[in-house]
């Protein structure tokens, strides 16, 4: 090296970055291994950091499933979102059919990782009345379509998690019964239908809506 001239710096991946890595290498093993064969140091390989690097960011592998399980939720109420913001605030029809159609079309192109984060690993402390965001999301939808005299709804709570199992129902029972011959006619299909049930369960003698 030339007299004089500094020696070239390492490069290192930020804190936020290797986290993020960590997660990723975590994901991609849970779908093609599960959790119970994928260890730590398989973790830590997989995101080219070293093994004591990941206790810097997560105490165990079942910390960073606890994480993934908010990472996923978190990413799945700002599709949600993003979708229902695509019509006016005061459009509450226009919104629940955007909520159903993207929470459908997201579990089911999601459904492998889902079903790592949320089947095989389940604490027990998890409660789906407190701790679901995305029911959380669906209770905020129906009151204020409540508010405005668009559906009635007693009990915005419960009514939201009645909902949200009819939606994972239809997205589960499309899994069970495997690809289908047109999966976009089929998707289709599921959402007609689960759109259909919403708008009843919050309004049974209203007439259709046109789309």
């Amino acid at each position: 090296m030339p007299e004089g001239e500094a020696a070239p710096r390492r490069r290192t991946k930020a804190p936020e970055t290797r986290a993020l890595a960590l997660m990723d290498a975590a994901e991609r093993l849970f779908i093609a291994k599960g959790i119970a064969a994928t260890g730590i140091d398989d973790i830590a390989a997989g995101a080219q950091v070293a093994k004591g690097t990941f206790y810097l960011y997560f105490p165990s592998k079942e910390a960073l499933l606890g994480a993934l399980q908010q990472r996923f939720v978190d990413s799945f109420c700002t599709r949600l979102q993003e979708a229902m913001d695509r019509h006016r605030a005061d459009n509450h029809r226009a919104r629940l059919r955007a909520w159903v159609a993207t929470g459908l079309e997201t579990y089911l192109d999601n459904v492998a990782l889902h079903d790592v984060v949320f089947h095989e690993y389940r604490p027990e402390d998890r409660r789906m009345r407190n701790d679901n965001a995305v029911i959380t999301q669906l209770v905020g939808l129906l009151q204020r379509g409540d508010a405005a005299g668009v559906w009635d709804v007693e009990d915005a709570t419960l009514t939201a998690v009645i909902l949200f199992n009819a939606l994972h129902g239809v997205a589960d029972d499309a899994v069970a019964m495997g690809p289908a011959a047109d999966p976009v006619a089929d998707r289709r299909r599921r959402v007609r239908a689960l759109t259909r049930f919403f708008e009843q369960a919050l309004h049974p003698d209203a007439d259709d809506v046109d789309a």
